[in-house]
């Protein structure tokens, strides 16, 4: 069948092609054979709902595989396991029924408290970029779209939905683009999320600059360009900009808006094709519909594979891991029970099974002595529970307890409010060191924790998130079944004041200023001097590595690794490039710009080349508006991690002069911007400071007084500070339910999204019960005009609903009838 044009759609039909029909389903035309497409959530496993749908994983899914969560899968640092761990989730999708899985998420982890990161692979771009390439191509093997998310600059939950992301050019292009160009430009995704924030002021969904100069333009992206749920802002504008798809549904609210623009000369129709093309050309893309069954005993095999790969050893003293046959082991600590094997959100999984650490314990060659639960989950200090712990440890040979962060620690929605461990979990570590001298921790967490504990364990094994087979891989790592060979794809601070962006995150306001600019992670700690609780790519085996025999030239680095151990096992060689000398340009001191994952027997070596590409050298230019390459002699290194390098050239780079340093950065040039003046982030910028917007920091449920009327990209969490005394009992009733769902340790995902949720978003996601005209009424109530308000909603009401009806009508009616022919 010929694919339909868009001149055969009226332009109604056009309109409402760009907004969804439902939660999941984008619409359809019948008439002209065009098919509605299935969106579902699937950055670790596709979360396909039935029954009453929502987006943020509180209604029941259809089972399916768990697999590790990015965080965890970034630190195997091998791109073909990523790839496999795609084609899984693409197959699942099929099985299920989907047409776009919604993932991977690719955000740079600006700070460890964003309570989201579990979501997000790396703080550095080139390692998120080629893993989240993985991802896509094996997604898109399938037949099947990947929509990478969220586009971009998107580093904090607290007020994302409302929140500007105010950064500059070059730490814009360097940091939170590249790991999506990488994407855009080696697996061709057929479509890309937009974020819910807005980019230096303007909405992420409805940006030309970064949707139709760069993505568009720079990097040839041709798919479609979907907004995030309730993440579009002005309909027209997103057209206009190069947002395609504005999800869920808004009714046809936002059909309406794009008709009327188009006849009132506010937009053209030509800019209106190009978005139906966009969603022409995926549901073209997208694989037809087709009977496929899922070998879940496989994929759980895979997923188990992948947390193996993924494990972190971050100490063993005295090697005591691996844990031989017969080993009397004290399993301690409530995570041992229940588990913790993935994130809280839009990313909730039904796995089609899911193993225990004591299920997983008991099946191997362990004895199991007894098991503790240690502390409350969420809860207080318990003495019950603490002397049943080390009363359980007794003739044990070794505790093994069971630590991490619960699901109130780290959720979509709601930042970290700090990096510590619950003091429970830290109280019962104490007190099994004073009963036993061989102490074992294993950490389940999404992101880092502060670990001033670490003198009290003699292992410390972090299993990020593992997925619903992870406790199996766990096991297989204690027992020396596995190898250990993960390595930390974030840096882990001693303390979170050690941060860059500390003092400024999270902004509490509007704004969000990223004063640090392109000092995030180990470029922070590497330039400056920061001592680290463990650096970025650090991990540990049951076997050594030595590295030799580099080779540069100005087309790769070649260079020899030997396994120098007893044992099999795998290692991750990194390469790092830093300027050697002064530079025109301030920049870290280096950069990851490679690596390789080598499995080698005892006593094998195996010859690694890592080519040079356009990622190696380049910085961007602010003042021409492009990538250049500054002449001159570069460090290249290879080492174990970030902090261990003991291969090191110098290769003389033929680029360009770029000039002399700038005299008015000197923070940036020194990497001291932990308090960056005003007047020295308005020269970074290049442009004057707003006023009274501010970038206060701050965590928890309570909000700022707001000043004078609210607004339609208001959060509803402003209310505090609205005119209305009803409003304002509406935000203290909001965030005392938020406080006892904390207090349960279960955190109400849709009370932390309205909480944070603007105005505008109840027209974006209510199927067009709440019209534009509705919120702009409600908005009166708020700002104390009760009755213009209440007789403002009546009235949107009743013209809503007629022009509901009509709108429908026009759509199920042939083309060229009467009515039809109005609004071609």
């Amino acid at each position: 069948m010929r694919p339909p044009m868009s001149d055969e759609l009226t332009l109604l039909e056009k309109a409402a092609l760009l907004s969804g029909a439902s939660v999941w389903e984008t619409r359809a035309v019948p008439r002209l054979g065009i098919r509605s497409l299935t969106m579902s959530d699937g950055p670790h496993g596709i979360r396909k709902q039935t029954g009453s749908s929502d987006h943020l994983g509180i209604n029941a899914s259809r089972p399916a595989t768990c697999f590790p969560t990015s965080a965890t899968v970034a630190n195997s640092w091998d791109v073909d396991l990523a790839e496999q761990v795609g084609r899984a989730l693409g197959a699942e999708a099929v099985w299920l029924g989907v047409d776009v899985v919604l993932g991977p998420g690719l955000n740079i982890k600006r700070s460890p408290l964003c309570g989201r990161n579990f979501e997000y692979f790396s703080e550095d771009p080139y390692l998120s970029g080629v893993m989240a390439a993985g991802y896509v191509r094996g997604i898109q093997s399938q037949g099947v779209a990947a929509c990478p998310k969220h586009f971009a600059a998107n580093s904090q939950e607290l007020r994302r939905m409302a929140s500007d992301s105010v950064v500059d050019e070059r730490t814009l292009r360097e940091l939170y683009l590249t790991a999506f160009e990488i994407v855009v430009r080696e697996a061709r995704p057929l479509a890309l999320m937009t974020a819910y924030n807005k980019v230096n002021g303007v909405y992420a969904h409805e940006h030309p600059h970064l949707l139709l100069d760069v993505l568009r333009g720079e990097w040839g992206f041709d798919g479609a360009v979907v907004s995030d749920w309730g993440g579009s802002n002005d309909a027209v504008d997103a057209v206009r900009a190069g947002g395609t798809v504005e999800m869920p549904s808004p009714g046809l609210d936002s059909a309406r808006q794009v008709v009327d623009a188009v006849h009132a000369g506010r937009l053209t129709e030509a800019d209106l094709d190009a978005r139906v093309a966009e969603v022409l050309a995926l549901a073209e893309r997208v694989g037809p519909a087709r009977e496929l069954v899922v070998d879940v005993d496989a994929h759980h095999e895979l997923a188990r594979r992948v947390a193996q790969g993924s494990q972190v050893l971050l100490k063993n003293e005295g090697g005591v891991l691996p844990l031989g046959p017969g080993t009397r082991v004290a399993v301690l600590g409530d995570f041992a029970q229940t588990p913790r094997y993935q994130g809280a959100g839009s990313s909730l999984v039904n796995p089609t099974r899911l193993t225990t650490a004591l299920e997983a314990l008991q099946a191997s060659h362990l004895e199991v002595v007894g098991y503790a639960q240690g502390f409350a989950r969420g809860g207080g200090r318990e003495p019950g529970l603490l002397r049943e712990a080390v009363e359980t440890v007794g003739d044990a040979d070794v505790a093994l307890v069971y630590l991490g962060l619960d699901e109130t620690a780290e959720s979509e929605g709601n930042d970290r409010e700090h990096l510590r461990l619950a003091d429970a979990q830290v109280e019962l570590l104490a007190a099994v060191r004073k009963v036993t001298d061989r102490v074992v921790v294993v950490l389940s967490a999404g992101s880092v924790v502060e670990v001033p504990w670490l003198g009290d364990v003699d292992a410390l094994l972090h299993g990020y998130l593992g997925g619903q087979a992870g406790a199996e891989a766990t096991a297989d790592v204690l027992t020396g079944a596995v190898n250990p060979s993960g390595r930390l794809a974030e840096t882990y601070p001693v303390r979170l004041e050690d941060t860059a962006c500390h003092p400024y995150y999270p902004a509490t306001g509007e704004v969000a200023e990223y004063r640090e600019g392109l000092y995030v992670g180990y470029r922070h700690t590497e330039t400056a001097g920061v001592a680290t609780a463990f650096p970025f790519g650090f991990g540990l085996g049951y076997t050594t590595f030595e590295y030799a025999d580099l080779v540069v030239d100005e087309h790769g680095a070649t260079f020899t690794v030997r396994n120098t151990g007893a044992v099999a096992g795998a290692d991750v060689p990194q390469l790092y490039v830093g300027r050697r000398g002064p530079s025109g340009v301030h920049r870290a001191a280096r950069e990851l710009k490679g690596f390789r994952k080598v499995h080698l027997e005892p006593g094998q070596e195996a010859s690694v080349t890592i080519p040079f590409d356009r990622y190696t050298f380049r910085h961007f230019d602010v003042a021409t508006g492009g990538w250049r390459v500054e002449g001159g002699p570069f460090e290249v290194s290879v080492g174990h991690h970030v902090a261990d390098r003991p291969l090191v050239a110098v290769l003389d780079v033929d680029g360009e002069d770029v000039g002399e340093p700038r005299t008015d950065l000197p923070s940036y040039e020194a990497a001291a911007v932990t308090d960056v003046p005003d007047g020295e982030f308005a020269a970074l910028l290049g442009r004057t400071l707003a006023t009274g917007t501010g970038t206060g920091t701050g965590t928890g449920t309570g909000a700022a007084g707001v000043a004078g009327s609210l607004g339609a990209n208001d959060p509803l969490r402003a209310m505090h500070g609205a005119r209305s005394p009803l409003a304002r009992l509406a935000a203290r009733v909001l965030a005392a339910l938020i406080a006892r769902s904390r207090r349960r340790g279960k955190p109400d995902l849709n009370l932390f999204f309205l909480y944070n949720m603007p105005f505008r978003a109840i027209a974006k996601m209510t199927n067009g019960a709440f019209t534009t005209e509705m919120v702009d009424a409600l908005l009166d109530v708020v700002n104390g005009r009760f009755f213009r308000g209440v007789g403002g909603l009546v009235a949107g009401y009743v013209r809503g609903r007629r022009s509901a009806r009509r709108l429908a009508a026009e759509l199920t009616r042939p083309a060229g009838t009467a009515g039809a022919g109005a609004v071609r």
